[in-house]
């Protein structure tokens, strides 16, 4: 079932042409403004530190077109996706779509205005590209415009294949939003748009050299946060401003958000200058003075953040007036939009580091760290690396389910400890296989890899379908109400029920997700291509678990599943996959090929010499570890199978004491008859 939403009194009300022109004119008069600010901002900062930038770096001078176009064009660029990931984001979760689940008018609205943002964002990319390559080549941009040259140096350079990824990614976001009618493909466009901002995000200065997976991870967070908090402020302001509906619930929303995403900016922030700069550079380097105007702008914004929650929040919620709100977020827009520019600035600006007439170790520059030893038990206990990504996500997790539990326990409701005992243990196991030294060993050497494998895709998914957080959320999320706006509650039974979740969960297709991406991964040399990229292990980390966790659910789930399979379909499904497993271990350690080879010899470990054994243990372990997990779970099928025989039983005498237990007194009856005829 879609989403509710109110009654028609909450459905778009007539508003003539002129009165929405002269709105959409006020929003643009204040955003023009703000990108030529932004635009400005970025390019005599660059330009202020350019020349010794290029000296230093020992690259010719590309003229003034390339060293105030670039800036200018990546702001241009970056403005476009961040109206157009906050626009959707107000279409998706800010303001209620129609009973029927078609978007209301303010939803096509935003929707529409995050199409033509993203063709802003589209164009942009497409600019960057031979901006890029003539700094990357140190030569005026009208000499490298030229096709044969363009064509032959794009594949050089990872960056400029980053951008036209993102743009193609954008255009087709723009496409998107000229058809899309409904609040579910409004969220998957803003779905697509946050992953429009991976390519170059995780190609930029932060995935090279040391300490470049902290990097890249604190800068994926603090961007991501950044866009929902910019755009999403961009896009309550145009619906303050076009005067639509729910503009109370919409603000109380944003609000909660936007707290959110100013600490996870401080945090990440911080984290990321720390890895690029020390204390002393932040006075010292163009850099550092660069991230002191960042912290700047950022301490302002929470400020003025501060007083837009104390003042324009509760006036919109108490009187439903919005000016207060706009006027606030009109500066608080301002602000925000110079330090886009700043950060474009930043992003221009090769950190201290990149300096260094020593550098990194091999070691470093393939892992982001060095490894001080061979990876004894006692390394991989209390060698310990936090995983800004998969670390955070175990705690969240841990804190939501806590927060569940303890609300149902205020209204007096239980939930049982076995189910939270499970859930803490699944987080905590993300924790140990991400964060401590099996994480830090793991992307070095592959039996070490495989070990974090198993625990990922095997260990952690059973013990999280087994705390059941689905039923807990249900249980402890408040319901909207009939004639109320959808909440949390709402999405997440529209997300049980969509046309998504029920294919995504047939167990045929799970099936082939959890055993065959095994076979895929390691067999095809998809694996060798991934050691090489920090966004890679991501990737696969975030594989092993989600496969996992579908597989689990079908089998074990207490959760309510679009597809409940009977105890014999779990069961059969289970022993289905397990010669699977078997195989795919014993195929690891009988193969005579090293799996990811030019890697591994490239950290020449002193400790991994042999990479065919290691290769062996690795498959060894996979085919031991592999038999745990199915103790585990056939342990509760059986207690669920159980349990089910046991409601049933008691189901059955409940009615048997209702009625007199008349059925069997009918079959004794029946019986009876039988035994009287010749």
């Amino acid at each position: 079932m879609p989403p509710e939403t109110s009654s028609t009194s909450e459905l778009p009300k007539s508003d003539p042409t002129g009165s929405r022109r002269r709105r959409a004119t006020a929003l643009v008069s204040l955003l023009l403004p703000g990108a030529m600010f932004a635009v400005l901002i970025a390019a005599l900062l660059t330009a202020l530190f350019a020349d010794d930038l290029y000296a230093s770096l020992g690259l010719p001078d590309p003229g003034v077109l390339v060293q105030l176009g670039l800036p200018a064009v990546r702001v241009i660029a970056e403005l476009g996706a961040i109206v157009c990931i906050g626009s959707l984001l107000s279409a998706a979760f800010l303001v209620p779509p129609q009973p029927s689940g078609m978007l209301a008018a303010d939803g096509y609205a935003a929707v529409r205005t995050a199409g033509w943002a993203a063709v802003v964002w589209a164009v942009g990319s497409a600019l960057v590209v031979p901006l890029f390559v003539a700094e990357a080549v140190g030569r005026p941009l009208d000499e490298v415009l030229e096709p044969q040259i363009l064509g032959s140096l794009i594949p050089r350079l990872e960056q400029t294949g980053a951008w036209l990824l993102t743009g193609g990614i954008a255009l087709a976001v723009a496409i998107a939003c000229r058809f899309i009618l409904t609040w579910r493909w409004a969220l998957a466009a803003f779905a697509v748009a946050l992953a429009g901002m991976l390519p170059v995000v995780v190609t930029g200065h932060s995935a090279t050299g040391g300490a470049h997976d902290v990097a890249t991870n604190s800068l994926l967070m603090h961007l991501y946060a950044a866009s929902l908090w910019v755009g999403g402020l961009i896009a309550l302001l145009a619906h303050g401003l076009r005067r639509g509906s729910h503009l109370a619930l919409a603000t109380t929303r944003f609000s909660r958000i936007a707290l959110v995403c100013w600490i996870v900016m401080a945090v990440s922030g911080t984290i990321n200058g720390l890895v690029r700069v020390s204390i002393g550079e932040l006075f010292t380097t163009v850099y550092g003075r660069l991230l002191l105007i960042k912290i700047a702008a950022l301490i302002l914004l929470g400020v003025v953040g501060y007083f837009q929650r104390r003042r324009s929040v509760a006036d919109v919620v108490a009187a439903g007036s919005g000016r207060t709100l706009i006027r606030l977020a009109s500066v608080e827009v301002l602000i925000m939009l110079g330090t886009v520019g700043v950060s474009v600035a930043l992003g221009q600006t090769p950190p201290p580091s990149e300096f260094d007439p020593v550098g990194p170790s091999s070691t470093e520059v393939a892992l982001g760290y060095d490894l001080d030893g061979p990876p004894t038990l006692t390394a991989l206990l209390l060698d310990w690396r936090f995983d800004l990504i998969f670390g955070t996500v175990a705690l969240v997790l841990a804190g939501l389910y806590l927060y569940g539990v303890r609300r149902l326990a205020k209204r007096g409701d239980g939930w049982q400890l076995g189910r939270t005992i499970a859930w803490l243990a699944g987080c905590a196991t993300l924790l140990i296989a991400t964060s401590s030294g099996i994480g830090r060993y793991a992307p070095a050497m592959f039996s070490v890899h495989m070990g974090a494998h198993m625990l990922l895709a095997m260990l952690v998914p059973i013990l999280l379908v087994l705390g059941g957080p689905v039923t807990l959320a249900l249980r402890a999320l408040p319901a909207a109400g009939r004639d109320a706006p959808p909440g949390p509650r709402e999405w997440l039974l529209a997300a049980l029920h969509s046309r998504a979740t029920m294919v995504i969960t047939h167990p045929a297709i799970v099936f082939t997700l959890f055993v065959g991406s095994f076979y895929i991964l390691y067999f095809s040399g998809l694996f060798d291509v991934a050691l090489q990229e920090h966004w890679a292990h991501l990737a696969m980390n975030a594989h092993f678990l989600v496969t996992g966790y579908l597989f689990y659910w079908l089998v074990i789930g207490v959760d309510p599943a679009p597809r409940n399979l009977p105890p014999l379909g779990r069961l059969g499904l289970l022993f289905a996959s397990m010669p699977f497993h078997a195989f795919f271990g014993i195929a690891l350690m009988s193969s005579s090929t090293v799996i990811g080879d030019t890697f591994y010899r490239s950290l020449a470990l002193p400790w991994a010499t042999d990479l065919l054994e290691d290769q062996r243990l690795g498959g060894g372990l996979s085919w031991a570890a592999g038999e745990i997990p199915v103790v585990v779970v056939l342990i509760a099928l059986l207690v669920q199978w159980a349990r089910t025989d046991g409601r049933a039983a008691r189901r059955d005498d409940r009615r048997a004491d209702g009625d007199g237990d008349a059925d069997r007194a009918a079959y004794n009856e029946m019986l009876k008859n039988l035994s009287e005829r010749p």
